[in-house]
């Protein structure tokens, strides 16, 4: 009996592992056909050499480069940076920091830039802020992440966290989640 049911086994085995292949597909196949639609209805403009600047009561306060971005209009639409973005932060007419991503997305409706992969920020004070994710909400006038979140500050201490809040210019911040590494060079008086 146990071995007519491991004869079944070898020659149904393929046909049972095939079949619940292709029902796990299904659903990622319907997603797939769902985006590629909501795609089609999209229109898209290409703009190649983007330097974009936000300013508030005539002061800029934000500066975006970036080689290629990808307009997408529609009942949600965005800008997509996919081939780096630099972002350069002033205050009083004077750079207070930059970002930099491997990507940007730009979303007019929620006013906030997503920066992404590979996101590196470095402000005023000599502080190094590294991430998958920063955003700058241009209404809150914030810069945040959800993301894990590693701060080199400017003498070479190390705080990492599991996020964190700031101001636009990234001198103000606060980490959640914190710890880290710290110099210590004087030697306890007693």
């Amino acid at each position: 009996m146990l071995s007519v049911a491991k004869h079944w086994l070898k020659i149904c085995w393929p046909a049972l592992l095939t079949g619940m292949l292709l029902s796990a597909c299904e659903n990622d196949l319907n997603k797939v056909r769902e985006l590629s639609a909501n795609q089609v209805n999209m229109n898209v403009d290409t703009i190649h050499g983007v330097d974009m600047i936000f300013s508030d009561s005539a002061k800029v306060k934000f500066r975006i480069l970036a080689p290629l971005l990808l307009q997408y209009e529609g009942k949600k639409p965005y800008n997509l940076m996919p081939k780096t973005v630099n972002a350069i932060i002033f205050e009083n007419n004077s750079q207070e920091g930059t970002i930099t991503a491997d990507t940007g997305i730009q979303n007019d409706l929620e006013k906030n830039i997503q920066f992404r992969k590979n996101v590196v920020a470095k402000n005023v004070k000599g502080e190094t802020f590294k991430s998958d994710e920063l955003i700058w909400n241009q209404t809150t006038k914030t810069v945040y992440s959800n993301k894990l979140v590693q701060i080199t500050m400017a003498n070479g201490d190390i705080m990492n966290g599991t996020g964190f809040v700031s101001d636009a210019n990234m001198k103000h911040w606060t980490i959640k989640q914190s710890t880290g590494i710290f110099n210590v060079t004087d030697a306890p008086t007693q």
